[in-house]
């Protein structure tokens, strides 16, 4: 008896598998995700770039925290309404794959900011200053906190405010 032993091949993303393991039906997955790109974090990209645009074009006297405020808040002011956010952050906070491909994004994201945190802090740009890295670190932690509170009170209030 011989045994191969290989590589296995990666399943391609095919739209009749995407979002399975999703607390909705396919059907309304894909209204709030145009296409398995979206679902799978296309639009995430989209609000990384306007997070550091945002962060980027705040006055040089805007503190660090202020001007995570103002990228988050512009990012969120990216959905259609809240209805669309409710449900998008319910399915990213629910669906298992989904919230691990949020958390890789997020880290990577972070990376990308800290320049711009950097700059804030008067710190020297490219020196990995713990001190930024926690600050962004800490501004994500609460931005999830804010939004998986928001999902649970079912979008009662806004999660800028939480």
């Amino acid at each position: 008896m011989q045994t191969r032993l290989r590589k296995p091949r990666p399943r391609r993303a095919r739209r009749s598998r995407c979002g399975t393991g999703a607390p909705v039906g396919q059907r309304t997955l894909f209204r709030y995700f145009g296409s398995r790109e979206d679902l799978l974090g296309g639009d995430q990209d989209r609000f990384g770039r306007v997070l550091a645009d945002t962060i980027g074009e705040q006055p040089a006297e805007t503190g660090v925290w202020e001007a995570l405020r103002a990228g988050f808040a512009a990012v969120l002011s990216l959905h259609d309404d809240r209805e669309q956010a409710l449900q998008r952050f319910r399915l990213l906070h629910n669906t298992a794959s989904l919230h691990a491909g949020w958390l890789e994004k997020r880290l990577r994201f972070q990376e990308e900011l800290l320049p711009l945190v950097e700059a804030r802090k008067d710190a020297t740009v490219g020196t990995a200053d713990a001190r930024a890295r926690a600050m962004l670190a800490t501004a994500f932690a609460c931005l999830d906190a804010a939004s998986m509170t928001w999902v649970a009170d079912d979008g009662q209030s806004t999660i800028m405010d939480l």
